[in-house]
């Protein structure tokens, strides 16, 4: 017998224990085909790159196989019948992993925030930048200022050597002062 890993997609609106059904549906044909399923992990709903048959969400779920390869391909007919299966893969493997896949590792993610990963540390030469800041973005160019905070909602903006910030710009870089004096055509007052 082979070994394969298995995921397939089930329709957004479908509930958690209906896709626990369609699990156990399809873990019932590999057995009674001569096979056996290892490892079955439930990964939740998730959103997709691209609508698939009108859906933009997807419950996602994964088995280790080690069965004959009829037994994968009546599984995999009856997943194509299925209203509730949006997509699935099979892929023949040469072992199956023990421990649980990237999707469950949620130790790799809180290290990935520790070290301060991220959309901010891709090597432009400061340390964060990112969408909320946090790092030295160096100079930005003639008349540009430079400064720390660094991506769209970073902190002040007003770099060492700017000087200070002219009024009514607030801490958001890139907008121009609102006047401090009106002008007088612009009161609306008649005299």
């Amino acid at each position: 017998m082979a070994l394969y890993e298995h995921v397939f997609m089930a329709r957004q609106d479908i509930s958690q224990s209906q896709v626990e059904g369609l699990i156990k549906e399809y873990a019932d044909i590999i057995t009674e085909n001569g096979g056996k399923v290892g490892k079955i992990e439930y990964w939740g709903v998730k959103n997709l790159a691209y609508k698939i048959k009108k859906n933009r969400k997807a419950h996602y779920a994964l088995m280790n196989l080690d069965a004959p390869s009829a037994a994968v391909a009546e599984m995999e007919r009856r997943m194509g019948i299925s209203t509730d299966v949006i997509r699935f893969m099979t892929i023949k493997v040469e072992a199956h992993e023990i421990e649980p896949s990237i999707q469950m590792r949620k130790v790799d993610r809180d290290e990935r925030s520790e070290r301060g990963g991220g959309f901010g540390d891709r090597g432009r030469g400061g340390a964060g930048g990112g969408f909320r800041g946090g790092g030295d973005r160096g100079p930005r160019g003639p008349g540009g200022g430079g400064g720390a905070g660094g991506g769209f909602r970073g902190g002040d903006r007003a770099g060492p050597g700017a000087g200070p910030r002219p009024a009514g710009g607030g801490d958001r870089g890139g907008f121009r002062p609102r006047p401090t004096t009106p002008a007088s055509d612009d009161t609306g007052s008649q005299e």
